[in-house]
């Protein structure tokens, strides 16, 4: 049975981006932005990376029950009482969120939402691949798949003017 630990990264406030992410035990993490937190909204993107009656573990926000109702064995982790209990526990996605943040407020300091899915594919792949090729094999394949191919102020930023200001 596969175990996932699902998140969604939020801090209240009603204008903030939202990111949901999911990490299999052992695995590779998963991230995207959504809308907002609501069951609707949520539910296609963990039943498309989820397979059915997997084990998931998730913080206690509201709206996990109501998508893993019937369709996963669900455990959730309180953080109120505390962070680990036995093997439930969502500390793999906690350190992608921390690091996703680092990113977000240290290296890159504004983002705008519009942006935002890049910046966490960004952090999705440098997540999943930090083991296996490191900071040098990232960098190689980035630079190997960047020949040839133009990217133009316009097209990376959406704006028909071309103007920075």
């Amino acid at each position: 049975m596969v175990k996932r630990k699902l998140s969604a990264s939020y801090q209240g406030g009603g204008n903030k981006a939202i990111v949901l992410g999911m990490l299999e035990r052992g695995g590779k993490v998963r991230a995207n932005t959504v809308a907002d937190r609501r069951k609707q909204t949520m539910q296609p993107t963990i039943l498309t990376n989820v397979a059915a009656g997997a084990h998931i573990i998730t913080d206690e926000h509201s709206t996990y029950p109501f998508i893993a109702a019937d369709t996963y064995y669900h455990d959730v982790i309180n953080h109120v009482e505390g962070y680990v209990r036995a093997h439930i526990h969502t500390n793999g996605i906690e350190n992608f969120w921390s690091l996703l943040k680092r990113g977000l407020t240290g290296t890159y300091i504004s983002v705008d939402p519009v942006h935002l899915d890049k910046y966490v594919t960004e952090q999705v792949f440098r997540y999943n691949n930090r083991k296996e090729i490191g900071d040098k094999g990232r960098l190689d394949l980035c630079v190997s798949q960047g020949f040839g191919k133009r990217l133009t102020y316009k097209e990376l930023t959406g704006n028909a003017t071309g103007k920075s200001f």
